[in-house]
């Protein structure tokens, strides 16, 4: 499997904070903002920015003298064998929160060895998770989940996958055309969340974007009741906004 070269907006973000976070960790003492800003190269008014996410993340916190040390979530991260199950309680804080935020369900998604896996999800009464009435590793070119994986793949990966899992109608809006398809996923713009507008089930519209790592392929993505697709957009835009402290946990 092969990915496509571009990289996604949320990557970009989570370079800049790997910088950030390694510039904080080699001066165990604490550092200030303007030495940061020095080492790291990065505008006073992106690393402020950046600062406010990493330290409403936990990643980083700010000391009595006004300087930034290493914060507990890195910590616990970087802590041998406790290393998993820190990741999965910090995944599962972060999408309760998002869920809660952008008033829907929400889900992580990897593509892994060939296939379409959801890892992590929050939903609750007022925020449904899909109901998966068809499998989501064989409905990727139906679910939007599935979509933005394959936006990520190349050709080649791309029809791999589709060789294995045909482009069944699930409903009437779904594309079962693989030029028609391809030209959508192609078509694009990396920065600018997926949506689905019922075309993997009847009465529920869900929104994607890209949270990729490395080697391995993945999506942040949220659902909601038709009712509810008014909000669609401005969901998908926080969504966006808060794919990259999902990523950064993924890449620690």
């Amino acid at each position: 499997m092969a990915l496509k070269p571009e990289p996604t907006a949320p990557f970009h973000s989570v370079q800049y904070a790997l910088r950030v976070l390694e510039t904080i960790a080699r001066h165990a003492d604490g550092v200030t903002d303007v030495q940061i800003a020095r080492e790291t190269g990065l505008p006073t008014g992106h690393l402020a920015h950046m600062l406010a996410m990493l330290r409403r993340e936990g990643y980083v916190a700010q000391v009595a003298d006004g300087t930034y040390v290493v914060g507990e979530s890195l910590i616990l991260l970087g802590s041998g064998g406790d290393r998993e199950a820190a990741l999965r309680d910090k995944l599962q804080r972060t999408l309760v929160e998002l869920r809660d935020s952008v008033g829907a369900a929400v889900y992580i998604s990897r593509y892994i060895d060939g296939e379409v896996k959801i890892l992590h999800y929050a939903d609750g009464p007022r925020a449904p998770k899909v109901n998966e009435w068809a499998e989501f590793r064989r409905t990727a070119h139906a679910s939007e989940v599935g979509k933005c994986l394959l936006a990520q793949l190349d050709h080649d990966g791309r029809m791999d996958h589709l060789s294995r899992h045909k482009t069944a109608r699930l409903t009437s809006r779904t594309i079962t055309n693989e030029k028609v398809l391809f030209h959508k996923l192609d078509s694009q713009p990396p920065t600018v969340p997926m949506l689905d507008l019922q075309e993997y089930a009847v009465g529920t519209v869900c929104a994607a974007v890209p949270i990729t790592a490395g080697a391995t392929v993945g999506c942040l993505a949220l659902s909601m009741p038709l009712e509810h697709a008014h909000r669609l957009r401005q969901a998908a835009d926080a969504l966006n906004r808060r794919a990259a402290p999902v990523l950064l946990s993924l890449s620690l």
